[in-house]
């Protein structure tokens, strides 16, 4: 019987028999297969249920993937919270075996609170440990999907100079091997001092001249002319020699067939070339390694390895290198405008935590502007610096549709996302403003409407500066 199982649940122990029996009179038992679900997140709630036999999964959508919360066992109390706040289900409830579950209906759950004090405490204590409990679970999760949007980012970011560098070397060593077979068919020629010695100040001349910069189009032609003017000096091979020498900046034709017969011209030329194809290439393989120890900078600066918790942190640098962690997901079509100011000073702060804030804050900017990017609409970001006193200003505007003014007031609430379900969390924000306001002293302040949406951060210069506001 019913009002012998509540009985024994904490949540009615301490009802008077008349009121258990008048609850039990109007609750009704529930019976869910394996598998099947009570209810889905984001779902309408009008009852909450107590588990009689069986077991329940809880879910909740996180990053784009289900996540379970908690398995519950009978004498548990689930989808409470909804009713209590009045808002859709935060997560969802699928039965893990057979169940049979008693629903309590909104106004039993609320008549139980008016007549039962200490339903309301226990209640009260329950919500909180599950609170906690999930907060401490999805932060983890947040943690380590915030991981992977980092590591891809960052692996998209390296995959290009590395690539480079890769197909540099391959190209290399071919042209080294071109560049030795070159210079053994001049060192057969028996070169005399005065062709030698030319031989060397055009190669000089070659190597210190950047290459040409021609689309298609300009170098087929270039390559054609210089093809017909080989081809007049009586030079066989002039269909392999035009493409090398295209690629040179310098008119050295006439140069060329001066010091060396039309016989040994193609030698000349090749080995002329290669050596300007290797300077190019170790220019290239410089420039990608160069972009790698960039990227590789740049990560470290943002999660201030082997500093102290508390350091001087360069706002700009902060944001700059979230930009570069975030240019994967940047490159699709957002345009970033920055707007810093020159006197900025360094503050004192938790500069990975701070990190962290602009992260959130621009990947909630660049989920904002998905619906422009869709309607081939210009989709902007603007970041601005300023000081202001004993405070710096930070700055993050994007031009997407706006949040609602009547949610506004929740948008730091712990769980609360304007995104679909599933695809957030709703702890970005919550985790930024602790870090802002609890942690660095600070504010952070949400101005919105359709077409224009800013987050303003206000961070003390120094540490102790917090007193003082």
């Amino acid at each position: 019987m019913n009002v012998d199982f509540l009985r024994h649940v904490s949540l009615f122990a301490d009802l008077p028999e008349d009121d258990l029996q008048r609850l039990c009179g109007r609750t009704r038992e529930l019976v869910l297969h394996k598998g099947e679900e009570l209810f889905c997140e984001g779902s309408d709630g009008n009852a909450a249920y107590v588990i009689k036999e069986g077991e329940l999964e809880i879910h909740k959508a996180s990053g784009g993937r289900d996540v379970l919360l908690d398995i519950r066992q009978p004498g548990d109390v689930i989808g409470e919270i909804a009713l209590l706040e009045n808002t859709p289900r935060m997560a969802g409830v699928v039965a893990h075996t057979d169940a049979v579950l008693i629903e309590v209906h909104k106004d039993q759950l609320e008549e139980l609170l008016k007549i039962s004090p200490s339903a309301g405490q226990i209640l009260f204590r329950t919500i909180l440990a599950r609170w906690r409990r999930t907060e401490a679970m999805l932060r983890e999760r947040d943690k380590l999907a915030q991981l992977g949007t980092l590591t891809a980012g960052i692996t998209h970011e390296l995959n290009n100079p590395a690539a480079a560098v890769r197909r540099g070397a391959e190209h290399l060593q071919l042209t080294l091997k071109q560049f030795h077979e070159a210079l053994e068919e001049i060192q057969q020629m028996s070169l005399d001092e005065s062709a030698y010695r030319g031989l060397m100040e055009l190669a000089e001349r070659v190597r210190t001249q950047p290459n040409l910069e021609l689309d298609g189009l300009a170098r087929s032609d270039r390559e054609q002319e210089l093809e017909e003017v080989l081809e007049a000096r009586g030079i066989e091979d002039a269909w392999e020699l035009a493409p090398i020498l295209a690629d040179i900046d310098l008119d050295i034709i006439p140069e060329l067939t001066r010091l060396f017969s039309a016989d040994r011209l193609g030698p000349v030329v090749r080995w002329i070339g290669t050596e300007q194809a290797m300077n190019s290439l170790l220019s290239e393989l410089v420039q990608g390694a160069s972009r790698i120890s960039e990227i590789i900078k740049a990560l470290k600066s943002y999660v201030y390895l082997d500093q102290a918790p508390v350091q001087n942190v360069d706002v700009h640098e902060g944001l700059n290198n979230t930009l570069l962690i975030l240019r994967s997901k940047l490159k699709a079509g957002i345009s970033v405008e920055r707007d810093y100011a020159q006197d900025l000073p360094s503050i004192q702060a938790y500069g990975s935590e701070l990190n962290q804030v602009w992260t959130n804050l621009i990947d909630n900017a660049a989920d904002a502007l998905s619906a422009q990017l869709e309607q081939g609409r210009p989709a902007v970001i603007k970041l601005r610096t300023r000081r202001e006193g004993d405070f710096v200003a930070v700055e993050v505007e994007d031009n997407g549709p706006g949040i609602p003014e009547e949610l506004q007031g929740q948008i730091f609430e712990l769980f609360f996302t304007t995104k679909p379900q599933g695809q957030g969390t709703g702890m970005g924000l919550d985790i930024s403003y602790n870090i802002v306001v609890m942690k660095h002293g600070g504010e952070i302040k949400l101005d919105s409407q359709t077409g224009r949406t800013v987050f303003q951060v206000l961070l003390p210069i120094q540490k102790d500066a917090q007193s003082e506001r």
